[in-house]
């Protein structure tokens, strides 16, 4: 199966998609020293409606604007989640704000990762770091509609015990015999008794069908190169891997040409191509 990406403009129109929407913060957890978890309520009292692999354009008074994966699913009604790395300046400010504070939202923007096309595959995820933020998304979702799904297959790497992202939800998704859900983290301590590793080193642990499978990458962009080995190691073809590039998007809309390779713009083709096209893309995986 070739995976058919789901491109679409925003829904949300007119000035809603250049002047940021108010919204409020309903709940703020921190998840490691440098994640923080916020959950968020549109002041119009609609759902976001994004897709999974979709993010959203986050102001903050005084601070400028930035974009954020979505890392809650759309099945999750009334609010949803943005994990937040503080990296300075506006996400400095997020980190310093509470329930009741509120943010402007522009969006969703982007190309989500295609759940209608892992209907009935397996689904391998490879996630690294804060790269598991978006790919939440997609994993809450599958479990939302559990039998939709074929396999579930987690391969999650962190530099260390300290900096693993959902550490409750993993758990959650372990004790489902319908999952496999493998950490690895690249140094231990005496708390771990886990893998230690980069994450394609738990590759030996699983085995795949090529033609069954759907793969999603999404990390630090120095992982995919060998991510892909790995992939191509296993024989799946690169119209079935997917993955989340990394840019700095500004308008969302394709128009300030901020995130522009080639003839693409990642605010709107992407975040999420399939390999075959970042290849035709002169991406450097």
């Amino acid at each position: 199966m070739t995976a058919t990406m789901e491109r679409s403009f925003p829904k949300r129109g007119g000035e809603q998609l250049y002047a940021p929407l108010p919204a409020k913060i309903i709940g703020a957890k921190q998840l490691t020293d440098l994640e923080r978890l916020l959950e968020i309520q549109l002041s119009d009292g609609k759902d976001l409606g994004h897709r999974p692999g979709q993010f959203v354009q986050v102001s903050v008074f005084g601070f400028g604007e930035a974009p954020i994966s979505v890392s809650s699913s759309p099945a999750k009604k009334g609010s949803f989640e943005l994990c937040v790395r503080n990296m300075g300046g506006l996400t400095g400010a997020l980190h310093r704000m509470g329930e009741g504070d509120t943010v402007g939202i522009r969006g969703p923007f982007g190309n989500g990762f295609p759940m209608t096309c892992m209907a009935k595959m397996d689904v391998l995820i490879v996630a690294g770091g804060i790269g598991m933020a978006p790919v939440r998304s997609v994993i809450q979702s599958i479990l939302a509609d559990r039998d939709r799904y074929a396999r579930l297959i987690v391969l999650y790497g962190s530099r260390t015990p300290g900096d693993v992202l959902f550490t409750d939800e993993v758990e959650h998704w372990q004790a489902d015999p319908r999952n496999e859900i493998l950490l690895s983290v690249d140094r231990g301590d005496d708390t771990w008794k886990g893998h230690v590793g980069v994450v394609t080193t738990l590759f030996p642990k699983i085995k795949v069908d090529p033609k069954a499978v759907i793969a999603a990458l999404c990390g630090p962009p120095v992982m995919y190169r060998f991510v892909l080995a790995e992939l191509h190691a296993l024989r799946v073809p690169d119209q079935q891997i997917l993955l989340s590039l990394e840019r700095r998007m500004k308008c969302g809309m394709g128009k300030c040409g901020h995130c522009q390779i080639d003839d693409k713009c990642v605010c709107i083709d992407g975040p999420v191509f399939t390999a075959a096209e970042a290849k035709s893309m002169h991406e450097s995986i």
